[in-house]
């Protein structure tokens, strides 16, 4: 006996729904007869051509896969469909809409938790003979949600709009757009380590010794956090008290020595003056054990987007770039709680319409694996009948 693996190609299926006619013998209503027809099934988009696998197949490959729509056309068309891409700008157009009160609760719940990493990047935008700069902005809420959204720039007034209304600690690089979020102390600035370590990385070949004993610092911070990555709070507070302070305290008295002997405009002085001028916002992790040492999971999941941008090259215009976020945003978050992309947005498109606003972040990604265990749950899926055709290739 022995096993070969081996792929049979994907299939596209066209479901033909028959709706009876019924009429009621020797029975009228003031001389009219009365005739019964079967209810339409529901679709994700009313009087629409695709069923709710159609569309998580073009979302997933859009966003998850990265595949700009001329190559999605190809790839329809090798299966049999002549798709254009208008008609998949259309779909997913009319689907932000119906995902969108989902995403904006949990934008709510993420606002709630004790921090958010928070990050930023550049796309094009087309317009008329030159493409112009758009900004794709990352929070992240650690083990609940990764949200994505879209400005036309990369300003005080963008940020204030990506974190309207939030209070709590803020892990984000030093850049000058977040500085006016905390003069009232509503938002707490904490620095990251990884930004301050890229600083003397660079500094390695132009002045190797103090670079190393810089490293050498921050590298023994690194190696006490991954003792503690699982460790609850009071234990990492402890932890850190004991072993990290004193490393920090001598980072910075090294610094303060070292910062009058180097030379102006070089590396090692500019990775010297981004570590004193952020000192407060770096010691900051030393004083609650929920905070990381850095912004790196923010910039993970930014690359999702920067992996897009080769491929796609650039969005359409201001109004595709937020609906790229809000499915980014999802499929995201379905990395993060371990949730596979496809069948749920298919399951989340069967129940929307008709799901309780009060009750949206049942179907968020985090808690997504609880709420389709439910009883209730799975009878609203069953009488979907086109989510029953995928059933037996992908459950």
């Amino acid at each position: 006996m022995c096993e070969t693996i081996e792929r049979r190609p994907a299939s596209l299926v066209v479901a033909r729904v028959v709706r009876p006619k019924f009429v009621l013998k020797n029975r009228a209503r003031n001389g009219e007869t009365e005739v019964f027809i079967g209810e339409t099934p529901e679709l994700p988009i009313p009087r629409g051509l695709a069923g709710p696998g159609m569309l998580a197949d073009t979302i997933v490959k859009r966003w998850q896969d990265h595949m700009p729509l001329n190559r999605l056309e190809d790839v329809y068309a090798r299966d049999g469909l002549e798709l254009a891409r208008s008609t998949m700008c259309g779909w997913h157009s009319a689907l932000a809409e119906v995902v969108q009160p989902l995403v904006a609760a949990m934008r709510v719940d993420a606002f709630k938790q004790p921090y958010l990493c928070v990050d930023a990047t550049g796309v094009l935008v087309q317009q008329k003979e030159r493409c112009r700069t758009g900004h794709f902005w990352v929070l992240v809420a650690p083990g609940r949600h990764v949200l994505f959204e879209f400005t036309r720039d990369h300003s005080s007034d963008a940020v204030d709009d990506v974190l309207a209304g939030y209070q709590g600690f803020l892990v984000a690089d030093a850049h000058v757009v977040y500085d006016h979020l905390y003069t009232n102390g509503d938002v707490v600035e904490v620095n990251c380590w990884a930004h301050t370590r890229r600083y003397f990385f660079k500094a390695l070949d132009s002045d190797p010794d103090r670079a190393k004993v810089a490293l050498g610092f921050i590298g023994a911070l690194f190696r006490i956090e991954r003792t503690l990555a699982d460790s609850p709070r009071k234990k990492k507070e402890k932890i850190r008290e004991k072993r990290s302070r004193p490393i920090v305290d001598a980072f910075f008295s090294w610094c303060d020595a070292e910062a009058a002997t180097v030379l102006d405009d070089t590396p090692i002085s500019d990775g010297i003056r981004y570590a004193r001028n952020q000192r407060v916002g770096l010691s900051q992790f030393l004083e609650d054990g929920r905070l990381p040492i850095h912004n790196n999971l923010s910039e993970l999941a930014l690359r999702r987007e920067a992996v897009g941008r080769k491929n796609w090259l650039f969005v359409g215009s201001d109004d595709a770039g937020a609906v790229n976020a809000l499915f980014t945003s999802l499929l995201a978050s379905c990395r993060l709680c371990d949730v596979e992309p496809w069948s749920y947005l298919r399951d989340i498109f069967c129940l929307l319409p008709r799901w309780h606003e009060h009750r949206l972040l049942e179907l968020a990604p985090v808690a997504w694996n609880k709420t389709r265990q439910r009883d209730d749950v799975h009878k609203l899926l069953d009488q979907n009948p086109f989510r029953k055709l995928t059933l037996d290739l992908r459950g």
